[in-house]
C-alpha cells in the first residue's frame, strides 16, 4: 500500500511539473512590449511580436515604422531624418492621411501630425490599439493576431478621403532582385513594373525578394471599384489602395491586413489570403 501511495504522489508531481514547464516555456502567440525603434531614429513604439513578425507601431504618429521578419530583416525601413525622403522619412504603413485635414497614421516625421493612442485589448492572442487624430476626426484601429496585423480606418473625417499605402523595402533593401504578385494575375512582376487600375477581389498585393523565403502581403478586406496603383521609387515601393497618382479615393471605414507568408509561390500566397477572409466570414461557435 505504501508503495502505491508513493507511486501516486510521484506521478502527481511529474504531471504537475511537466504542466508547469509547458506553461512557462510556451510563449503567447501575441506579445506586447513598450520601447523604442532604434532603426527609426529612436521613436517610442508599441512592439508587438507574433509568430513570424515583429511590428513597431510608433506611439505618436500611429503608423508602422518597422516590420521585422524571423530573420531580423525590416521590410519597411522608416527613418525620421528630415530630408531623407524615399530613403527613410516617407516609408511606412498605412500612411493614410496626407496634407488634407491633417497628416495622420504615419510614423512620426517632420510632416506628421500627432494622434493619441489607447490600448483597448491586451490578451495572449489579440492586442488592439486605437489611435485618434489630434483634431478628433479620424480614428484608426490596430488589431494584432497570431498570424497578422489588421488596420481599420474606423472613423473618416466628413468630406475627406484617404488611401492606404505600403511604402517600404522588400527584403530589407529595394533592388533588382525584388518582385511582386497581385490579385490581377498569377505572374511574377519585376519590382519596377508599375500597375494601374482596380484590383479584382479579393484585392491584394505581395512583395518579395529572391534572396528571401517569404513575402510581405497587404490584403484589402472589402472590394471596391477604386484604383489600387503601384509604382516604384529608387529606394522604396509606393503601393496605394484607393490611390491614383496623388488622388485619394476611400471615403468609408475599411480594413487591411499586413503580414508575412512563409512562401514565394503565388498559389500559396493567394491560398493564405483567401483563407484569412474565409476565416473571418465563418460563423462563430454557438450561432
Amino acid at each position: 500500500m505504501i508503495k502505491i501511495i508513493k507511486l501516486i504522489i510521484f506521478t502527481f508531481f511529474v504531471v504537475y511539473f511537466a504542466s508547469s514547464c509547458a506553461m512557462t516555456t510556451t510563449p503567447a502567440p501575441v506579445r506586447l512590449s513598450h520601447g523604442v525603434d532604434e532603426s527609426s531614429g529612436g521613436l517610442p513604439s508599441y512592439i508587438v511580436r507574433i509568430a513570424n513578425a515583429t511590428f513597431y507601431l510608433e506611439k505618436t504618429g500611429g503608423g508602422l515604422s518597422s516590420m521585422v521578419d524571423k530573420d531580423g530583416i525590416d521590410w519597411i525601413g522608416f527613418h525620421k531624418e528630415p530630408g531623407s525622403g524615399w530613403k527613410g522619412e516617407y516609408r511606412g504603413f498605412p500612411n493614410a492621411i496626407h496634407k488634407q485635414d491633417g497628416s495622420y497614421f504615419h510614423a512620426m516625421n517632420a510632416g506628421t501630425d500627432p494622434a493619441r493612442s489607447e490600448l483597448t485589448v491586451e490578451e495572449s492572442d489579440h492586442v488592439q490599439i486605437i489611435f485618434t487624430s489630434a483634431n478628433g476626426k479620424w480614428q484608426g484601429q490596430w488589431d494584432f493576431y497570431a498570424d497578422r496585423c489588421d488596420f481599420t480606418m474606423t472613423a473618416v473625417s466628413p468630406g475627406y478621403k484617404y488611401w492606404v499605402q505600403y511604402e517600404g523595402v522588400p527584403g530589407g533593401e529595394m533592388d533588382k532582385d525584388d518582385f511582386w504578385y497581385a490579385s490581377a494575375d498569377n505572374k511574377s512582376h519585376l519590382i519596377d513594373e508599375p500597375f494601374k487600375g482596380d484590383l479584382p477581389a479579393p484585392e491584394w498585393y505581395a512583395f518579395g525578394d529572391v534572396k528571401s523565403p517569404r513575402m510581405l502581403y497587404i490584403l484589402h478586406h472589402e472590394d471596391d471599384e477604386y484604383p489600387d496603383d503601384y509604382l516604384s521609387r529608387p529606394y522604396m515601393t509606393v503601393l496605394g489602395f484607393g490611390r491614383s497618382v496623388k488622388a485619394k479615393h476611400l471615403t468609408s471605414p475599411q480594413t487591411f491586413s499586413i503580414g508575412f507568408v512563409e512562401s514565394t509561390e503565388h498559389q500559396q500566397v493567394e491560398h493564405t489570403l483567401k483563407g484569412i477572409l474565409d476565416g473571418l466570414a465563418a460563423p462563430t461557435s454557438g450561432r
